[in-house]
């Protein structure tokens, strides 16, 4: 590759080549690396014109030696490059000359020197270490009740949460993403690919857990009552739940609530336009793609009361997830309930409308090939920019964790190497060709370690599949847990690459037998997840795939033996070796306790397969009164007790 264009792109953070699954080094076409940095507005196309955008790059870099955002670890100090002043969070001021000190209190706080304003983060070199504890992943969805509307509601997290320390020991509950959808039928139904980050699914609220139902006249009540949608269908009606809670709470809604700030305004103006325009607003009508336009202003005067209306709801989501964690950490919970955040957002959704040059609008990120996904994978999400978050103040990235923060004792960060890199795929391209892009970690991990402890929350990193060593190092340093999962405690290094003895997993981890994408333990043992597949046709040797089942359940059986567990009964032994784990959280999953056989989502299928709407096949209260839960969780209760 021509240097010039390799010392650009590198500036802007694009890979020319990386390290591939196999750790083999791939060289990056050079139209892929000039279509991405085309995703930065530089124009990368002939060589006068990269030795042009270079030349810019390092003149704004010689200009000064504050980068637009200086995140500072605590106890650390910067090279100002001349006499500067910080204003402080708490509104105070103080002269720094040359050098910002490292003794400045934790938060936000801005630098100014003669000719700049820098945006200053002094965020905690470490968390807290995290109380050990067991508990669960919780698929909040799959979960039913007298008092549920046909799929699991925040009125449940509440009950599950309390009846889980109360009756069984747990201390923590992982949930499932609860971000906002798009206001529409049909309703998107992953929980990781939301409208918003910032905001929460009203889907999951409980209509008769609001005080507008509380205070409802006899009248009212019961042509609510009568709303509620079948609770007995085999897969979750996401559209017959929305339409009927959306109902309900248009009969409840006061019109006399707090006028919204401006992000919230947004937000629901966005949902408004949505109900009259469609779920995604690159469809809308050309004037009201643009938050700031006249049309725009113009609607929110004539949408006022349905973007009060989008406003009130999200009082109640936050009203009913605090009232969720209240009851966890009433109940005697040592960490509590920890929320799910997913790595992205729909690209036509409420984020990228209301913050669009903070995202790479026509990129998707993915991964690159490997022996997962030979042709690679696209997860239609738009990525950030990280030029701009930079040049924002990290706000949106900080605005998002404290969207998720805000009713959370924890936050586990999906896929979270994408605070290093992430596969970027330019436009028209499959997702083979594409390349990473590089944040600046040492930010990125930084704001998450402020906000973090803001909220007094703890933070788990899902670091599975191809990730680098200094992700997980780097986790581990901050005060960050890594994530352990059964299936893929490997040596790889070693021939047949046999399982790690739980004893030796990390301790600063989350660690579980599986994962919502990965079969369940019943299914896993019954060969399920090969037979779906099979059906599916989505294999091409469903022979060589059940035999490959088979040895891999033949190894575990004898791995258990090794570790001294009888393996008469295969789910309680899977989780009497989860209990021997010496990491700081074991979690199990609802589905695995009850003897679920299909997996919550199956991997590289949207319509084929019922992803996010398999329920649980029992109540909750038949969840707690079932003796098998209880003696299946007796060896990680027993290995993580409840600290009163």
């Amino acid at each position: 590759m021509d240097p010039d264009l390799s010392a650009l792109a590198d500036a802007y953070g694009v890979a020319t080549r990386y390290e591939n699954a196999e750790q083999r080094e791939v060289v990056v076409d050079t139209e892929v690396v000039i279509a991405v940095l085309a995703q930065f507005g530089v124009d990368a196309s002939t060589p006068g014109s990269v030795e042009r955008e270079l030349a810019e790059v390092r003149r704004v870099r010689d200009r000064t030696t504050l980068p637009p955002t200086l995140v500072l670890r605590e106890g650390t100090e910067h090279d100002a490059g001349s006499p500067a002043v910080v204003h402080l969070e708490d509104g105070t001021r103080r002269e720094i000359g040359r050098t910002v000190p490292g003794d400045l209190p934790l938060g936000w706080h801005k630098i100014v020197t003669g000719e700049r304003e820098v945006v200053l983060a002094v965020v905690p070199a470490k968390l807290p270490e995290v109380p050990p504890a067991w508990g669960w992943m919780l698929q909040l969805y799959a979960l039913r009740s007298a008092d549920s509307w046909g799929a699991g509601d925040y009125g449940d997290l509440a009950e599950f949460a309390r009846r889980s320390a109360a009756e069984l020991g747990a201390g923590v509950v992982l949930v499932n993403p609860v971000q906002a959808i798009s206001p529409t039928v049909p309703v998107e139904r992953s929980p990781y690919s939301p409208s918003s980050r910032r905001y929460a699914n009203p889907l999951y609220l409980r209509v008769t857990d609001t005080k507008a139902f509380a205070e409802a006249d006899s009248g009212t009540r019961e042509r609510i009552l009568a709303l509620r949608p079948d609770s007995h269908t085999e897969l979750i009606d996401y559209d017959a739940v929305w339409t009927s809670k959306v109902a309900a709470l248009e009969l409840l809604w006061p019109r006399e609530t707090t006028p919204p700030d401006e992000d919230l305004r947004d937000f629901a103006t966005f949902c408004a336009l949505a109900e009259i325009h469609g779920a995604d607003w690159r469809e809308w009508p050309s004037a009201l793609r643009d938050p700031h336009s006249p049309e725009v202003k113009q609607a929110r005067k004539e949408l006022a009361d349905r973007i009060a209306f989008h406003a009130w709801l999200q009082e109640l989501c936050r009203e009913q997830l605090d009232h969720a964690r209240r009851e966890a950490r009433e109940a005697g919970m040592s960490v509590g309930i920890v929320h799910d955040l997913p790595v992205g957002v729909h690209p036509g959704g409420a984020d990228t409308w209301a913050l669009g040059d903070a995202f790479a609008a026509r990129v998707t990120v993915g991964a690159p090939p490997d022996a997962f996904s030979q042709q690679g994978q696209d997860w239609n999400l738009p990525p950030w920019r990280p030029d701009k978050l930079a040049e924002l103040g990290y706000a949106p990235f900080r605005d998002v964790l404290r969207g998720v923060l805000r009713f959370a004792d924890g936050v586990r960060v999906d896929h979270v190497a994408g605070l290093w890199r992430l596969w970027w795929i330019p436009p028209g391209e499959p997702p083979s060709r594409g390349t990473y892009v590089h944040y600046d970690a040492e930010a990125m991990m930084g704001i998450l370690a402020l906000e973090a402890h803001r909220a007094g929350a703890i933070v788990v990193g899902e670091d599975l599949g191809t990730v680098e060593e200094e992700v997980t190092e780097t986790l581990h340093e901050r005060g960050v847990l890594s994530s352990a999962v059964l299936w893929f405690q490997r040596d790889y290094d070693s021939p047949g690459h046999p399982f790690v003895p739980p004893r030796d997993w990390d301790t600063e981890a989350m660690a579980s037998i599986t994962t919502h994408d990965l079969p369940t333990v019943t299914g896993w043992l019954t060969e399920e997840h090969v037979r779906i597949r099979e059906e599916l046709g989505l294999l091409t040797e469903p022979g060589r795939e059940y035999e490959a089942a088979r040895e891999e359940r033949a190894a575990l059986i004898d791995f258990l033996a090794e570790q001294g567990i009888p393996g008469e009964d295969p789910v309680a032994a899977l989780h009497a070796l989860l209990a021997s784990a010496s990491s700081r959280l074991l979690l199990t999953a609802p589905a695995d306790v009850t003897g679920q056989r299909r997996q919550p989502n199956l991997p590289g299928t949207v319509e084929q397969y019922p992803n996010w709407r398999i329920p649980l096949p029992v109540t909750v209260d038949e969840f707690f009164a079932a003796t098998g839960v209880h003696s299946l969780i007796a060896t990680l209760r027993a290995a993580r007790p409840l600290n009163r």
